[in-house]
């Protein structure tokens, strides 16, 4: 028998986004489309029409560079690794998977709940941006994780990793199956937490690729890869948004995009994921998942890429992180209806 399709939560908007797991969207309207019913809050006219036509924006001074540099000394601190001696940040370890291997070479660093990581979801300009690409109030925020990434050599070489020549790309590829008849939406985010240095690799995209993708999918052939793209980078290229510590880069996952290697001397590339989607407060399950990873300190189960730390989990280090009253809201323990969610 055919699996049955996964339900679809409507998520407590007027718009009319639906979502199965919070991460995938299906609406009537692609975010690209949409006219705005809601005033524009952290995004002027011109970083607004940017993100329609180019698929990314970047909100300058969304948290405060004090902020940065203290989330940035505790991903050094939360992995062991010291900043002034390189050669710590090389040192040969065992993994529990292949896929272990691989985030590690790519320099995520499994803490998802430390109170500084919490701040910066809840800061105001950083909520309000979402609000903005979403014309959506009604947000949760997703529990992910920071990247620290090294030069990528020794222990961190990208030549670890099998080549494969279709499928996921790190260099440059889409969040979501571009073959479908019906676009999935999804918007992600990064905090820069250290300037972006061209040798320091990081965040790459394509955004003309973005702008003629309607014209450009319908003279592709069948059977193409859905989420690696392949084009030529001559008529699409790609480029490095310039970011300071502290600036939120937004990106459309209908937006080709991926991450350079880090070929620095002793350079690194520090950011933290950070996203917000429609809240699904019918969702139940998915909304105490989320309220009991934050109060146990658990690894979010959202995603099988989320693996938490081998050797000392968060719940290990320190407690619950302190929530505002938006906060609270973002993260599905309080209710944007105003209603008191169940505990």
């Amino acid at each position: 028998m055919p699996k049955p399709a996964p339900y679809l939560y409507r998520a407590l908007t007027e718009r009319p986004y639906f979502s199965a797991d919070g991460e995938t969207y299906l609406a009537q309207t692609q975010l690209r489309d949409i006219d705005k019913t809601r005033p524009l809050r952290a995004l002027s006219e011109e970083d607004y029409a940017f993100w329609k036509t180019y698929g990314y924006v970047v909100v300058r001074n969304a948290i405060s560079p004090g902020a940065a540099k203290s989330l940035l000394e505790f991903a050094w601190e939360f992995q062991g690794l010291d900043p002034d001696r390189p050669e710590s940040w090389y040192q040969e370890r065992e993994f529990r998977s292949d896929l272990d291997r691989d985030l590690h070479v790519y320099g995520f660093v499994e803490a998802y709940h430390h109170q500084l990581m919490w701040d910066n979801r809840q800061t105001q300009r950083v909520y309000d941006a979402f609000a903005d690409v979403w014309d959506c109030d009604e947000l949760w925020v997703t529990l992910d994780r920071l990247n620290l990434n090294p030069p990528n050599r020794g222990t961190r070489s990208r030549s670890l990793i099998e080549p494969t020549d279709e499928g996921f790309d790190i260099e440059l590829h889409w969040d979501v199956d571009t073959t479908l008849g019906v676009l999935p939406q999804r918007v992600q985010g990064i905090i820069a937490l250290n300037d972006t240095q061209p040798e320091l690799g990081g965040f790459q995209c394509n955004p003309e690729l973005f702008r003629q993708f309607e014209e450009w999918r319908i003279a592709q052939p069948a059977g193409r890869d859905p989420i690696r793209p392949s084009v030529d980078r001559t008529e699409f290229p790609v480029v490095r948004p310039d970011l300071h510590a502290g600036d939120l880069l937004i990106f459309n996952g209908l937006l080709a995009h991926g991450v350079a290697g880090n070929y620095s001397e002793n350079g690194v590339r520090a950011v933290q994921y950070l996203s917000m989607m429609p809240a699904l407060e019918e969702h139940e399950a998915l909304r105490a998942s989320r309220v009991d990873s934050w109060r146990t300190l658990s690894t979010p189960d959202w995603n099988g890429t989320l693996l938490g730390d081998a050797d000392r989990p968060e719940a290990d280090r320190y407690g619950a992180a302190e929530l505002n009253d938006l906060g609270k809201k973002l993260l599905g323990l309080e209710s944007w209806s105003g209603q008191e969610s169940a505990k």
